[in-house]
């Protein structure tokens, strides 16, 4: 299931490959860094789980950078360029078999370069996709909120700050409206702690409960690849 952990002699030629893609950026002064590349990689274990015995489904490493600008304004941004990610999934795409592309990190400059791939992609920014999400999800607000702290409290508990978390305040932020008009940073759009949405609100079972959801989209998108 975890190419990195395969010896070469037992790397099948007939699977489907699944690329997590994510980002190393400030997620409230809660949650790792890592949060988005975490979801991807929760997604992805899961739905190669499901398919055992139906398709072969081989996760590969997950790309942990991103093009990461608007949390450039606090510590632990990593950022890449566009065209740096664009090069590097095209690349990885070109040595292996059927891939996907499942992504976590919604800036959208990173989901445009993967669309234009034309690498079949797990795309929770469509319409169809999120509205099968939480409601904190289809608001817009949901930075290292309840949405996303949830799926790390489902997976990694040990990386969220449970006292830093129960002492934030919902701070109501519509991110895709602040991005239209032209606000490039989080604390231009009013996330002065890198975070909007509810993350106190945030539950280990609601965690597993959207992963069920977001399992059932990357299954149904690896049919389709398989077919």
């Amino acid at each position: 299931m975890n190419f990195g952990e395969l010896a070469y002699p037992d790397v099948p030629t007939d699977a489907v490959h699944l690329l997590p893609l994510g980002a190393t950026e400030p997620h409230g002064p809660h949650a790792p860094l890592s949060t988005d590349t975490l979801i991807s990689v929760g997604i992805c274990d899961r739905a190669a789980e499901r398919l055992e015995g139906e398709i072969r489904v081989l996760v590969l490493p997950a790309v942990p950078y991103g093009v990461t600008r608007y949390g450039s304004t606090f510590p632990g941004a990593v950022s890449i360029g566009e065209e740096t990610l664009r090069s590097l999934v095209t690349e990885i795409a070109e040595t292996v078999g059927p891939l996907v592309l499942v992504n976590s990190h919604f800036e959208p400059e990173q989901v445009e370069t993967l669309r234009a791939t034309g690498i079949p992609l797990l795309d929770l920014t469509r319409r169809a996709n999120a509205e099968r999400l939480t409601e904190e999800f289809r608001s817009g607000s949901c930075h290292a909120g309840r949405y996303e702290t949830s799926l790390v409290l489902a997976d990694r508990p040990d990386l969220v700050h449970s006292d830093r978390m129960l002492a934030l305040e919902e701070r109501h932020v519509d991110m895709p409206a602040a991005i239209r008009a032209g606000q490039t940073n989080f604390v231009a759009m009013g996330m002065v702690q890198a975070y909007c949405g509810s993350p106190a609100e945030a539950s280990a079972e609601e965690g597993r409960q959207t992963f069920e959801t977001l399992t059932e989209m990357l299954v149904a998108l690896i049919r389709e690849v398989a077919a």
